[in-house]
């Protein structure tokens, strides 16, 4: 099971670059848990609010290379959100793909995930 970002992408460098910049900005933030897992990376405060994974194992003809997935309390109305998936009645969990991280994890998306990091908590409280 890989153990960092760098094992678990490996030579994918969409997905390296779309966790720099996600890195650096939830560091900017105030920081967060990262957790590896087998095919995720996930981002945890008081629980887990966002996930970057690759989608060509899941998904026949991925439009991405990498997809940043948060969570919120409802449902984006966006034609950049490629599908939404209510995961409990607290949250609905957005799927937006990454073709260009450097331009795609703009103000906009960025702006959702705040929202996904605020509503997190903070697991010192």
């Amino acid at each position: 099971m890989p153990r960092t970002p760098a094992e678990l992408f490996g030579a994918d460098e969409a997905a390296l670059a779309a966790y720099r910049i996600v890195h650096e900005t939830l560091a900017a933030w105030g920081g967060c848990e990262e957790r590896v897992g087998r095919s995720q990376l996930g981002f945890r405060r008081g629980r887990g609010f966002a996930w970057l994974w690759n989608p060509r194992p899941y998904l026949r003809h991925p439009a991405a290379d990498v997809v940043l997935s948060f969570a919120l309390d409802h449902e984006l109305a966006s034609p950049r959100v490629r599908q939404t998936v209510r995961t409990s009645a607290l949250d609905v969990v957005h799927h937006v793909d990454l073709i260009d991280p450097a331009t795609d994890l703009d103000p906009e998306l960025l702006g959702w995930l705040h929202e996904a990091y605020d509503r997190a908590g903070d697991p010192r409280d």
